[in-house]
């Protein structure tokens, strides 16, 4: 017996959703992954549908600052808080039902990274914009380095939108892009954990503006490695996040700083070469920065596997999770939820990582349980949208000649 298509997904009249409205999103993306070919995803998902949830979430993301505050907490409240994703929409719908849906007393944190890599970009995308339309306060989706134009032209997520919307592709993905621009950078909870998806970030010397020149600024220059020093929650609060490539010189480094820095067992602040964006900081920069603003943890993401196993030091990625940094003030972790990742490998070899969330429960919020997690199998089959030879030594490395800045920018 054929499986019955579900109806199209229609806006609902006034712009709100209900928790019916969004498990049904969930429901027929799941079949949609299994019986549509991806072409026929507009069929179920219409644009115009897209449009106004984009809208609608882009209208509430460009509200919040760029450092988010998740303190309405009580003592029957529980953070959960999320790493990588990469387009892995089955592992993101069993890690929902796993770790129980947002609702008043569950709270999720999104570290960012929802698409490229993996088969399922723009479904995962939707769908947390979905749940951050209708629980806005209890869902935090924060910025990770691959929601730029930049990696989405590289790993697949752009080719992934053309590929499901055809003509109308361009338009979606541009849509996608100007949403992205207003994903926060970071967030604290509860006053006592600070996650991002990179993790920590630079000072930088504020432009001054040039004598007699009413609109001109003039950019001191970048500062030398070894003047470099943390920056504040202050700095990052002012920083310029609406941009679709984060820059990687002048004044405004910290969006970069926040998305593609990697912590380092070397103590210091060191320029992030492997990447060519973003930092290395050590041990004494956890600390410092932990202490400072009366933290007790860092929860950061961005490294799965593949980059864990080439960085000297440091744990690999197979339950999830690492404790990279324990220091007098506390912690500083990484977590990885997209398993059995990439979900496209040029090779037969695979990782077979587990995948991870983290829950912080009242009363402190700070103490840490990990629940990790397999891949679901089966699930169904689908294509890279990426190059393997294009990427396969890139390692997610920011190749700026690579940068257009010519391109249109996105309609918001």
């Amino acid at each position: 017996m054929e499986p019955i298509p579900p109806s199209p997904i229609i806006w609902p009249n006034g712009g709100v959703l209900t928790n019916e409205w969004v498990h049904g999103l969930m429901s027929s993306f799941e079949w949609s992954s299994w019986n549509l070919p991806p072409s026929q995803l507009p069929s179920l998902m219409p644009v115009n549908v897209i449009d106004s949830l984009i809208l609608t979430a882009s209208k509430i993301l460009h509200k919040e600052r760029n450092c988010v505050h998740v303190d309405d907490l009580d003592s029957e409240s529980k953070v959960v808080v999320v790493g990588d994703i990469h387009g892995q929409l089955h592992d993101l719908l069993f890690l929902l039902k796993d770790a129980g849906f947002p609702c008043q007393n569950r709270f999720y944190v999104f570290n960012g990274d929802y698409v490229d890599r993996g088969a399922w970009g723009l479904e995962t995308f939707l769908l947390l914009l979905s749940w951050k339309v209708l629980m806005p306060n209890r869902v935090y989706l924060l910025r990770g380095n691959h929601e730029s134009k930049y990696c989405t032209s590289m790993y697949g997520f752009e080719n992934e939108v053309l590929t499901k919307y055809g003509d109308k592709g361009k338009h979606v993905y541009r849509k996608c892009l100007g949403c992205f621009e207003g994903l926060p950078l970071a967030s604290i909870i509860s006053e006592r954990v600070y996650t991002a998806h990179g993790g920590l970030f630079r000072s930088t010397v504020l432009p001054k503006r040039a004598r007699g020149k009413k609109n001109r600024r003039v950019l001191l220059p970048e500062p030398e490695p070894a003047s470099l020093k943390l920056g504040t929650l202050e700095e990052l609060m002012q920083a310029r996040r609406s941009v679709l490539d984060p820059p990687w010189e002048g004044s405004n480094l910290i969006p970069g700083d926040v998305l593609w820095s990697d912590p380092s067992m070397i103590p210091g602040l060191a320029p992030n070469e492997q990447r060519g964006i973003g930092l290395l900081w050590g041990p004494d920069c956890t600390e410092e920065f932990l202490k400072r603003f009366e933290l007790k943890l860092i929860i950061r993401s961005h490294e799965g596997p593949d980059a864990r196993e080439k960085r000297v030091g440091l744990a690999g990625m197979d339950k999830g999770y690492t404790i990279d940094h324990e220091v007098e003030s506390g912690k500083l972790i990484t977590i990885f939820s997209a398993p059995d990742y990439p979900q496209f490998q040029a090779t037969k070899e695979r990782y077979k990582n587990k995948g991870a969330y983290i829950i912080l429960q009242a009363p402190e919020f700070s103490d840490p349980q990990f629940k990790s997690f397999d891949a679901v199998t089966p699930r169904p089959k689908a294509h890279p949208y990426y190059d393997f030879e294009n990427v396969i030594d890139s390692d997610d490395e920011m190749d700026k000649s690579a940068m257009d800045t010519n391109d249109e920018q996105p309609n918001h």
